[in-house]
């Protein structure tokens, strides 16, 4: 029987065949060991990439590779071991300048994650610099976590925070951004590809406004980094933002791109070993970057593991990656919007390997359950874009979120679980 989801199959197959050539994702999905198990006797189609990616064979092998025979703690020791562990922790962090277009190794800080690395310019950048009646202009699509360290610091220091509003489609409000951007912006936040939408923002554009007003830009890349190409001096930001697990890397490990001349104007974020030079109970001198900021054992397998995940994508033909992943997005759109009852949400011109959408008369975690008996695994909720999903008048919605080792066959197994439940509700 021919479904709406097999003739797109094959016309796919058609349309992408040089596509194809270029980068197999099949052969792809055999380095990931964890999509060869089978869920309740179902090949598994992991749809909740933006959530976290699923790790490949090489960076799993990094990170046992360091605990069998590298174990042991970086910088502080002369021994074999601890140099060893040293190197490969650096070379990571070359890896990550060279993955970003960082212009100084210096400029590359290891957090636990965006998170973390949002939290540390705020407190540490913001924080000293905010006086009563500043603003700090954010996004209305923004995750929450480049919401609240602003409404931290904001309330903390009798600052403003400001929210451009988005469109119906989920694209920025450009006009209204130009309005708010005014004399008193000392910072703007802005997500580079949202979580809960998809839609590319014009970094570029809004950065070079930002810039001529005089204010700094901080960008959270973390669903960006793994599905385009960032530059981090082409788009001319301050600081960058991003996390391991969304980038094929382990969890707990995550990046902050600084310009080198803010990171040296910034205090500590926190104290503790290896960020000081020396000690004494009259004065602290703080340590050179970028180890000022990196108190206490890092994550040093975390770190490894993500050059490993780095080193996988560069030896992926990327733009042809990127073809396939948007046209699986395409797909995917006019597979899901051909079923009666089901909404998309965010349908900006520029989007990128995520589709949110509701079905009229079920809840969105009655979906993701449901389909989830057929092997089909997506993200239900607010997707921590709370403010976004009322902007949208919607409590949740269900997301698809699709990665490299993603094919074909997962766009039609969505396809098909959703027609369950529609059967099961209608």
């Amino acid at each position: 029987m021919l479904t709406a989801g097999n003739a797109l199959e094959l016309r796919a197959q058609v349309e992408n065949e040089s596509c194809e050539r270029a980068f197999d994702a099949s052969r792809a999905r055999l380095d990931f060991p964890i999509l060869r198990h089978r869920i309740r006797g179902r090949e598994i189609a992991y749809l909740d990439n933006a959530a976290t990616t699923q790790k490949p064979q090489a960076v799993i092998d990094a990170e046992m590779s360091f605990y069998t025979s590298e174990c042991s703690n970086v910088h502080r020791g002369v021994h074999t071991l601890s140099q060893r562990a040293t190197a490969s922790f650096e070379s990571s962090r070359d890896v990550v300048r060279d993955f970003v277009g960082a212009s100084d190794r210096k400029e590359i800080i290891f957090t636990r994650g965006t998170t973390e690395a949002i939290n540390l310019v705020a407190q540490s950048f913001a924080r000293p610099r905010l006086q009563p009646g500043d603003e700090v202009l954010i996004t209305e699509m923004e995750h929450h976590s480049d919401i609240v360290p602003w409404q931290l610091v904001c309330q903390e220091r009798g600052a403003v925070l400001r929210v451009v509003p988005v469109t119906d489609s989920g694209e920025l409000e450009l006009e209204a951004f130009h309005r708010l951007l005014g004399p008193r912006t000392r910072l703007v936040g802005i997500v580079h590809v949202s979580n809960a939408l998809g839609t590319i923002n014009p970094v570029r554009d809004v950065v070079r406004a930002a810039h001529d007003r005089g204010a700094v830009v901080l960008v959270d890349g973390a669903q960006a980094v793994a599905h385009i190409p960032v530059d981090v001096q082409e788009l001319g930001c301050d600081f960058y933002a991003f996390s391991g697990h969304k980038l094929y890397g382990p969890t707990g490990i995550g990046v902050l791109y600084g310009k080198r001349e803010l990171l040296e104007s910034m205090p500590p974020y926190q104290g503790g070993g290896d960020m000081i030079l020396s000690v004494t109970f009259a004065k602290t001198t703080y340590n050179e970057l970028p180890y000022k900021f990196e108190a206490g054992t890092p994550n040093i397998a975390g770190a490894i593991g993500l050059g490993a995940a780095i080193r996988y994508l560069g030896a992926l033909p990327f733009t042809a990656v990127m073809r396939h992943e948007d046209e699986l997005l395409r797909m995917a759109t006019e597979a899901l919007s051909s079923l009666p009852g089901l909404r998309v949400i965010g349908t900006a011109r520029r989007k990128t390997a995520v589709l949110s959408f509701v079905l009229e008369g079920v809840h969105p975690h009655d979906i993701g359950t449901i389909i989830d008996l057929e092997g089909v695994a997506i993200r239900t909720g607010h997707h921590c874009a709370q403010p976004l999903m009322e902007r949208f008048g919607l409590p949740a919605t269900a997301r698809a979120s699709f990665g490299l080792y993603n094919t074909i066959s997962d766009v039609e197994a969505l396809y098909q679980a959703l027609q369950h439940v529609e059967e099961i509700f209608r």
